[in-house]
């Protein structure tokens, strides 16, 4: 493909949370009525994720009056406010469509008992073009100037942080010789 759609479709990712199938997660996304524009919130378990890049999608079920309902989402949409993680899914498939038959507590899907700790994620985009420009500008040095000119001021930071604290040392081991006696 052309590197310029490339680029193009890049600065269109946006950050979301890591999720997969099987996974219970709310959905914040903006819905136009007439002239008034509001949050909606769509819980539900994701059947799927299908696509890569800009036009990434994902499916999300839930039982709404007894009744199936799926809605698939583009995962960097606008629209999309937000997406919460709410319950980690233990299956072994990527596309969980036997949920669409099973109806009650056997639609149900077992939680992992431990995923880690979560990540929190910022609402905005993958790779902002303002901080890429701004982190350019920052980068004075290229290379390995820059490793010799953080060697060279190295030794300056630490006599100034030696002569700001003196005492400091000090009234540690102080403390230290107490908390032993």
């Amino acid at each position: 493909m052309s590197t310029v759609i490339d680029s193009l479709e890049r600065t269109q990712l946006r950050r979301v949370p890591r999720f997969q199938a099987g996974d219970r997660v709310k959905v914040h996304f903006q819905v136009i009525e007439g002239t008034r524009r509001r949050t909606q919130v769509f819980e539900g378990v994701v059947i799927k994720r299908q696509g890569e890049g800009v036009r990434e999608t994902f499916t999300v079920r839930k039982q709404s009056f007894g009744v199936g309902v799926e809605r698939t989402f583009p995962l960097h949409s606008p629209k999309i406010e937000r997406i919460e993680v709410s319950a980690r899914g233990d299956v072994r498939r990527a596309k969980l469509y036997y949920l669409r038959g099973r109806v009650g507590k056997r639609a149900r899907v077992r939680e992992r008992r431990y995923t880690g700790p979560e990540e929190i994620v910022e609402r905005g985009l993958l790779y902002d073009p303002a901080a890429e420009v701004a982190a350019a500008a920052d980068a004075e040095v290229p290379g390995d100037a820059v490793d010799a000119q953080a060697l060279a001021e190295a030794p300056e930071v630490s006599e100034a942080a030696e002569a700001a604290q003196p005492e400091a040392p000090a009234e540690a081991a102080a403390a230290a010789d107490e908390t032993n006696e």
